[in-house]
């Protein structure tokens, strides 16, 4: 009983990333929300996402462990020069460990709920994960840090 993980022993200190892990999850952006929503109603075959989980030093957005698959949603500032390099750095820290990055702008998840959570099922029945086209139009500084429109179009071939 209690908050004690099921096959875990208890070490005696506490995870100081918890109260920030709480906090964020209180804190989340529309475009989160909206997509923490549909992957709490989509059946999945037996994946289990959780929000703002914690790996290395990093508070992901949303974490399905079985498939070691990681969604990220951004907004425009992830767009920006420093930006890219942390978001790139980050990803390669995630995928060192084994783990699939799938990120998704705030426009997507906000105005084609239905095309990302297709590119997020595919990527689970697949275990790939296929890098998501930015929206249209792109955020700004995309075109000059290497964003823009992928070949295939828009989410969900749209």
């Amino acid at each position: 009983m209690g908050g004690m993980p099921r096959g875990k022993a208890r070490t005696g200190k506490k995870d100081q990333r918890v109260p920030l892990a709480r906090r964020l999850r209180r804190m989340m952006t529309p475009a989160e929300r909206k997509l923490w929503w549909h992957l709490r109603e989509a059946q999945f075959d037996g994946s289990h996402f959780r929000r703002q989980a914690t790996i290395g030093r990093y508070f992901v957005d949303f974490c399905c462990h079985t498939n070691r698959l990681i969604i990220e949603v951004d907004g425009a500032s992830h767009a920006e020069g420093r930006q890219l390099i942390a978001d790139a750095r980050r990803s390669e820290f995630l995928q060192a460990h084994g783990y699939r990055v799938l990120r998704f702008w705030n426009n997507d998840v906000l105005t084609n709920i239905e095309g990302v959570m297709t590119v997020i099922a595919g990527a689970l029945a697949s275990g790939e994960a296929e890098e998501p086209p930015t929206p249209d139009p792109s955020p700004p500084f995309a075109a000059r840090m290497g964003g823009g429109e992928s070949k295939t179009g828009p989410v969900g071939g749209a």
